[in-house]
């Protein structure tokens, strides 16, 4: 089955009001945004704001065109989703009484998330990978009961290139 998921990474100046104009053009045009995360890019000039789109519901092409049409957007780039790295982070409080609290910290481990906060029936974990790690996570915590979670959203980079190129020296011949 073919992913329907499409992430756009709109770089944006960093200023007072561009978020609520770029997620404003979203809801003009009744486009859900499944993921969203911003913040600031390793220069404090611009932001990077991470858009996670179903692609069924939301035509990429007119979402681009129109996002460009903004004043404060300086670059639009979508990456599919085989070639991105896409993590995302959770923080999940879970029922843990003492009969299954070995359980859960056993998952805890196997998913290589960490425990941040201990009370005396329930737990907090935080865990960061992939969407689909988290997914997976979040449906085997589910049986010990979720109290609360919360998750930030995709972040994705472009996937690195793998192989080295070939240098050419001119005037050597081989």
């Amino acid at each position: 089955m073919a992913s329907t998921h499409h992430t756009l990474v709109v770089l944006v100046e960093n200023k007072a009001g561009v978020l609520a104009r770029v997620a404003s053009l979203f809801a003009r045009r009744g486009y859900n945004i499944e993921s969203l995360a911003v913040a600031p890019t390793d220069d404090p000039r611009f932001s990077r704001i991470t858009i996670g789109l179903d692609a069924e519901s939301s035509p990429i092409e007119q979402i681009t065109k129109q996002l460009f049409k903004l004043i404060h957007v300086v670059k639009i780039s979508e990456l599919p989703p085989g070639d991105a790295v896409e993590r995302e982070m959770a923080l999940i409080t879970v029922r843990a009484d003492a009969k299954v609290r070995s359980q859960v910290i056993e998952l805890v481990g196997v998913f290589e998330g960490k425990i941040v906060d201990v009370g005396s029936d329930q737990m907090t974990v935080t865990l960061s990978g992939t969407p689909a790690k988290l997914d997976d996570f979040e449906d085997l915590m589910r049986q010990y009961g979720i109290v609360d979670m919360q998750r930030t959203g995709r972040v994705a980079l472009p996937k690195l290139e793998r192989q080295a190129r070939l240098r050419s020296v001119a005037g050597k011949s081989a």
